[in-house]
Parts: C-alpha cells; structure tokens; sequence
C-alpha cells in the first residue's frame, strides 16, 4: 500500500497498511482481452448478499487498528472530513487514465465522499506516485528513511503502499500512495482500488474475513459489492473521526439501513 511523505513534528503520523499484491485482472480498456475475460469471471461469481454481522464485522476490521504503523493510536475511526483531491505524479499518460477511471468509480460508489482528480500537486490532499517496480524500494526510502524501508521490505515486500496522516481529532489530513506502473494491467488496478480507498481510513488489512480486498489473500481489481458496504459505512455523517469501536456500535444499526438501501441502488441488486 503506500507510503507517506514526511510531515512536520506536530502531526502525527497514522499507520501504514501495506500488503503484498497477488495478480489480479484489469478492467480498463487497454487490458488484454485474458484480463478482462478474468474479471469479468470474477465478478459473475462475487458474492453480493451479507447478513449485517458480516458487514459490520468487516467494518470493524479494517477501520480501527493497522497491519503496519509509525505512530498514534489506532483505535478510533480514520477518515477525511471534505473533498479529497487525487494528483498523479508520472509521465505514463496510460496509467493516470486508468487511474482517473479508479478514482471516479470510488466517488460514483460512496455516496457521501467528495473525491476527484485534480491537476495541482499543491491542492491536493492525496498523492499518488507512480513508479517502475524497480524503483520501489529507493521510493519508500525516500518516504521513510532507509531503516523503516528495510523494515517493510523485509516484513511485506509490497507491491504497493498506501498511508495517511491524521491530525490530534483522527481527521486524516493527507494520504500518499505509491503504486508501480510495469507489473501488468490488473496487478495496477488491484493496487490502485485497494491503495486509494486504504487512504481514505479503512487501512488495516484482515486475514479472517474472506470477501474484503483488504485482506492479502483477495485480489479483485475492481470495486466489489462488499468493500462498497465498508466505505459507505465510514463515510457516512454519523461516523466521524475520532469515534471508539462502542461509539460506532451506537449509531451502526441506523447507519447501515442507509447504506444497503445506497449499495443496493447503485449496484442494481435484486432482493
């Protein structure tokens, strides 16, 4: 997932998720026609009906805690509070296309998140660089310094990184997101669809539940019904930053009763 740029002393630096990419298919239009016919399999057979103790315990995985962290508590609620601003910085005009096409499939999907690109490095709260696989490591070196680079080399081997950090009230100020460009069409849009809406709060990967992307077993390359119910949950009004496990616990019930009747809507699920 990706990396964060250093920021100054006073701002705390949230975690880190990071997870090691297995191939995925790819849904843009210049994918070979193999990648589109594996997505495509792959969502004739995503699973698209969860009781609500499904989806809650999904929630409750991935946004509190971190699979990997520099510093701060991660046991409150993560999440931007207005618009997100997407820069890509890379020369592949390819692949910020593709990436674009990411970033405006999130926001058509999450009903209460203002996110789109944007052209200015300056104005943007989350920023995405691109780079060759090779260069990867001397990337998040640069991001962290050559102890922490070594640190996740060797605990994760990422394929990609993703990070935020967050202010004293868990609002998550700024986001980066390094993805590399030369490991095929769907290992890059795995990455980006994970690694962008890991920046935006639900950064802690789970082995133990089987349908989220958030978890390193699960490739999807694409933006599955059940991560939908995640990131509509957290960017829901009622679920603000900086709230524990009981307060979310309060206001779910209600909370999620909207956004099935959001996810359902916008994906055209039957009963």
């Amino acid at each position: 997932m990706s990396a964060l740029t250093p920021s100054s002393p006073a701002l705390r630096f949230a975690l880190l998720a990071l997870a090691a990419l297995t191939l995925v298919p790819d849904t843009a239009p210049m994918a070979a026609a193999g990648e589109l016919a594996a997505i495509s399999s792959r969502q004739r057979a995503e699973k698209k009906s969860f009781t609500d103790g499904e989806i809650v315990e999904g929630f409750l995985k991935t946004a509190f805690g971190a699979e990997y962290h520099l510093a701060g508590r991660v046991d409150r609620i993560r999440k931007f509070d207005g618009p997100v601003r997407v820069f890509a910085e890379s020369e592949r005009a390819d692949r910020k296309m593709q990436l674009a096409k990411v970033v405006a499939d999130i926001g058509k999907r999450v009903q209460h998140l203002d996110i789109a690109m944007i052209d200015n490095n300056e104005a943007a709260n989350v920023r995405v660089k691109l780079v060759r696989d090779r260069d990867l490591f001397r990337t998040i070196t640069s991001f962290y310094g050559a102890e922490k680079a070594r640190e996740i080399r060797t605990s994760l081997d990422p394929q990609c990184l993703s990070g935020f950090r967050k202010n004293e009230n868990f609002e998550i100020e700024h986001s980066d997101v390094i993805l590399t460009v030369d490991n095929g069409d769907f290992v890059f849009l795995d990455c980006a669809y994970e690694e962008l809406l890991q920046s935006l709060g639900p950064i802690n990967d789970t082995a133990s539940v089987p349908w989220t992307m958030f978890n390193d077993n699960v490739s999807m390359g694409y933006f599955d019904v059940y991560d939908q119910y995640i990131l509509n949950l957290l960017y829901d009004p009622r679920i603000k930053a900086g709230m524990t496990v009981a307060d979310v616990k309060a206001v779910l019930p209600a909370v999620l009763t909207d956004v099935r009747a959001w996810v359902k809507r916008v994906n055209d699920l039957k009963e």
